[in-house]
Formats: C-alpha cells, sequence, structure tokens
C-alpha cells in the first residue's frame, strides 16, 4: 500500500459513481459526520455519497459511524491532505 492510500480500510467493487458529493474540507470534528448524515437524510436506499474531509479525526469517526448506522462504507483513502469516503444508504 502506498502513502496516497495509507488509510484504505475498505474498498469494494463500487460500479458506479456518487450521486452526490459532500464536502466537508476545513471541518473539524463533528462538521464531517454531520454534513454526511444529513446529505444521507435527504438520499434513497443504494446511493452513494463521496464524503471529502481534510479532518485527521474522520479516519476512524466515519467507519465507526457507518458500522453503529448500518450504513456500508465502500472506500477510505487518503490524497494530500484530503480524506475521501464512499458510503452507500442502506
Amino acid at each position: 500500500m502506498d502513502a496516497s492510500t495509507a488509510i484504505e480500510s475498505t474498498r469494494h467493487d463500487v460500479g458506479e459513481p456518487a450521486s452526490r458529493s459532500v464536502d466537508a474540507r476545513g471541518q473539524s470534528c463533528p462538521g464531517p459526520l454531520v454534513s454526511l448524515a444529513r446529505a444521507l437524510k435527504d438520499a434513497r436506499p443504494g446511493d452513494v455519497l463521496e464524503l471529502l474531509a481534510t479532518d485527521p479525526g474522520s479516519k476512524s469517526d466515519v467507519p465507526s459511524w457507518a458500522k453503529l448506522t448500518g450504513n456500508e462504507l465502500l472506500e477510505a483513502s487518503e490524497r494530500d491532505g484530503t480524506f475521501r469516503y464512499l458510503v452507500r444508504k442502506v
């Protein structure tokens, strides 16, 4: 695993682009999760949302939150200080 994917904890074959991107860069905890949760409220089951965050706490927060809420974390990666997550609403 190279440095650009150092936090990659989960990666499935998404097979479809994100239906919406949530840009939470510059927000600190709990901002990224609040932004993602709000976006997921308006999403339909099966929709894939992309979350972009710069808060290092998101590395543990997003996977834990996805597991707690029953949503599916499809991908977690990091590049140039931006963390990218793909979450499927269930």
